[in-house]
């Protein structure tokens, strides 16, 4: 059964499924034909767009409310923020990948978190910045920059101007909205194209 036509022809399962690699080892090709050196975050991003494809996906509301703890549900689904000093990875220093506890798509790195203060998780930027969209909050009376992933359309934080100097950028992050990939667990969990982000 024909899925789609291009040029008036019709593509069957098999374009379906490669059309999306084409055009990731496309920009690739591109980069490397604009002078950019073969970089290991240009093959990353390979990689990783190759993954969005199937591999990030927001799951249904019934398998939200099944999979999910209260308090993960109410923050990312809900808008909702843990207490400050009594959640999972605030003093978090082990190195690894933080990912959306919804989606599974990378967020941040451990390279980038720091000791902020405030009780939550902070970060100077996010691994993959194409995976966090910002929006206006206008909530509890205050005007600030909401933080969502892209895929998984969890609540993820909101982005102050406040941060250490590299950036200038404090990303404060609800721990609920996150799942934590130990480095030593990357391969494991399918996320072999970030091993080389935590090289010494």
């Amino acid at each position: 059964m024909a899925l789609f036509s291009i040029n008036g022809k019709h593509a069957g399962v098999n374009t379906l499924i490669l059309l999306p690699l084409v055009v990731c080892f496309g920009f690739a090709s591109s980069a490397f034909a604009e002078g950019e050196p073969k970089t290991k975050s240009v093959w990353r991003g390979v990689f990783f767009c190759a993954m969005t494809n199937e591999e990030f996906k927001k799951p249904d509301h019934k398998s939200l409310k099944r999979t999910l703890t209260r308090l993960q549900y109410h923050v990312t689904q809900e808008e909702g923020t843990e207490r400050a000093f009594d959640n999972e990875y605030w003093d978090n220093k082990r190195d690894g990948l933080y990912v959306d506890i919804v989606s599974g798509e990378p967020l941040f790195s451990s390279k980038d978190k720091y000791d902020s203060g405030t009780g939550w998780p902070s970060f100077t930027r996010p691994i993959e910045s194409a995976n966090i969209i910002e929006k206006e909050d206008r909530g509890f009376f205050m005007r600030r920059t909401e933080l969502r992933s892209k895929r998984g359309d969890s609540h993820l934080g909101h982005v102050f101007r406040d941060g250490p100097q590299s950036t200038g950028l404090r990303y404060c992050i609800n721990s609920a909205s996150l799942k934590f990939i130990p480095k030593e667990d990357l391969k494991k969990e399918g996320y072999d194209a970030y091993m080389s982000a935590f090289d010494e």
